[in-house]
């Protein structure tokens, strides 16, 4: 099928900056326009497959083709499970968002593909506004994953430091920082980053889950980050990163200013919030990123392992 390329100037963005590249991949063609339509004044350029098998196929030919994949669940030839399966088996689309779009909203059928990397769910049938939320929060979070590894850095003989940071920029480049001390800096960034841009927003800030829910769906989420940290009980706070390593182990301490939060129910990655725009990041941190992941206190001091 076609390429559609949609001019706007507000276009979705890429890792690189240009216009976000999407693989929708769905074996019915009235679902495929539909996700089209919802797309095509957002500026993202869109490539079209019928089934899992053509999707693997562009895949392969060049893994940095695509930005993400929004994927159907069932589908003939080769189904979006079993697409995602190898995906997730892959090195090379280690940072490629998936969002799964399917009728099939079973806790059962979530869980399976949230074990397979399906970080982002949409139920059909779905709303633009929805659709739009979930794929600016799936590359944003790639573009933060990827775009922090670039630099390149030999801190082998650290063995311990600390941080404060105040802003989400300030969080994202230390994340990065850090990532790049450990043995595989591309699977730790994921969960630094998580941690500590909730640290900011959720603990300092005090944004709550269904503040965010609303502030991602109305494309207000930063703004609203900054706007925050302009105000007189917010400008004075301040998250502290501490690292440490040891003989088998590196341990990260992050910790912020705010009154904590609920942390358990959060440990495991929820079907039941599967569909919405956040929300997973960590449980991504401890199954993906980290060895363990053990909150203390009232929630505001989180250590995460590496080992060694």
């Amino acid at each position: 099928m076609d390429t559609i390329i949609a001019q706007d100037n507000h276009a979705g963005s890429a890792k690189d900056g240009s216009q976000a590249r999407i693989l929708v991949v769905d074996d019915e063609p009235m679902n495929l326009e539909i996700i089209a339509e919802h797309l095509d004044e957002s500026g993202y350029q869109m490539q079209f497959a019928a089934n899992g098998a053509e999707a693997w196929a562009l895949l392969d030919q060049d893994p940095a083709r695509f930005d993400l994949v929004l994927l159907d669940r069932m589908m003939p030839v080769m189904s979006g499970m079993e697409l995602l399966a190898k995906l997730n088996g892959d090195k090379r689309f280690r940072h490629l968002p998936v969002i799964m779009q399917t009728a099939a909203a079973a806790k059962d059928q979530v869980a399976e593909g949230l074990r397979q990397g399906a970080y982002y769910y949409l139920t059909k049938p779905f709303e633009r506004v929805v659709l739009l939320a979930i794929v600016e929060a799936a590359l944003e979070q790639s573009r933060i994953r990827v775009g922090f590894l670039k630099e390149r850095l030999d801190y082998a003989t650290l063995t311990s430091a600390e941080f404060r940071f105040r802003t989400l920029d300030e969080a994202n480049r230390l994340a990065g920082f850090l990532a790049r001390l450990t043995p595989q800096p591309d699977q730790t960034i994921l969960g630094l980053c998580e941690l500590m841009i909730n640290a900011v927003e959720h603990g300092n800030l005090g944004i709550t889950y269904a503040e965010k829910s609303a502030f991602n769906e109305a494309g207000t989420w930063r703004s609203e980050v900054e706007r925050r940290l302009t105000l007189a009980q917010y400008n004075g706070r301040y998250a502290t990163a501490r690292f440490q390593r040891f003989d088998d182990r590196m341990e990260f301490e992050i910790s912020d200013e705010g009154t904590g939060f609920d942390w358990e129910e959060y440990l495991d990655m929820s079907p039941d919030r599967a569909y919405d725009s956040h929300g997973r990041g960590i449980a991504m941190a401890r199954i993906v990123s980290f060895a363990d992941v053990q909150y203390a206190g009232r929630g505001n001091v989180v250590t995460a392992t590496v080992k060694l």
